[in-house]
């Protein structure tokens, strides 16, 4: 019977182009250590026996483990070798009742905050058009990166019409998340519009999140609006996958409803091979 591609002991697939290749052995070890393949003594292989597995050199196995390590899934353990760890943090659930200003609360509180950049500037055109800005009309523009023991996880790139930015400095970020600033002028949220793609990393979003250039990101655009329709945010949220989930949880009566979301592919009729 031929093995199926994710059995342990199965031939690995080529390494792609275009990505390190202790990039993709971190990946593919992340992945067999989610699925519990190494047992109950969480051994990992030697790195002979990975470098042999695999077809790469010493020095690629020893920096995917590195990778490994560093995010907390193994330990390195002198003379013995690498073992999964077994007070890793499992995975967690939200809660069914979490609603917006909540999932804010919980992502200041869980994480730690470092401002980057907080300007009154022009908006892109398509931020602009977003906000339903003016010709003339400024935004604040805040740029915040969160981490969690140090590691990047997320990066915040968020713009605010002026007139509702007056109180968004560096310092009050600092101390508050950019939804209590708003909340405490008096500004109510109402619909939230989301959009979750994929994106590539560039040079100045790998620097940030500490990881490759190319490699790939989630990204989560979203635009909040008041309860009378008008725009009042557009957030741009940059995560590596390998740091970060999205999890949703929809009410029984929004599953046959656009509110629980749809998919959408843009691609045009002449791009079509």
């Amino acid at each position: 019977m031929t093995p199926s591609p994710l059995e342990h002991n199965a031939t690995p697939a080529p390494f792609s182009k275009g990505t390190s290749l202790h990039r993709q052995l971190f990946l593919v070890l992340r992945e067999e250590i989610s699925r519990g393949v190494f047992g109950d003594t969480g051994a990992l292989p030697k790195e002979e026996a990975l470098c042999e597995r695999f077809g790469v050199s010493r020095i690629t196995v020893r920096r995917a483990l590195a990778d490994l390590a560093a995010l907390g899934l193994v330990e390195r353990r002198h003379g013995r070798g690498t073992f999964v760890r077994q007070d890793r943090v499992p995975v967690a659930r939200p809660n069914p009742s979490l609603g917006l200003i909540d999932s804010l609360r919980q992502t200041a509180s869980g994480t730690d905050v470092q401002v980057l950049l907080v300007e009154r500037a022009e908006a892109p055109a398509d931020v602009a058009a977003m906000l339903q800005l003016a010709a003339d009309e400024k935004a604040v523009h805040a740029l915040r990166l969160r981490s969690v023991s140090g590691i990047p996880v997320m990066l915040s790139d968020a713009w605010v019409p002026a007139q509702l930015g007056k109180q968004v400095t560096m310092a009050s970020l600092r101390k508050h998340a950019l939804y209590e600033i708003l909340l405490a002028q008096g500004v109510k949220f109402g619909r939230v519009i989301q959009e979750i793609s994929a994106d590539i990393s560039d040079p100045t979003r790998s620097r940030l999140l500490q990881t490759e250039v190319g490699v790939p990101l989630l990204k989560v655009v979203r635009v909040i609006h008041d309860p009378k329709g008008r725009p009042i945010q557009f957030i741009t949220v940059s995560m590596t996958p390998e740091r970060s989930r999205i999890l949703m949880d929809f009410a029984g009566d929004a599953v046959n409803t656009l509110s629980a979301g749809y998919f959408m592919h843009d691609i045009h009729p002449s791009r079509q091979p």
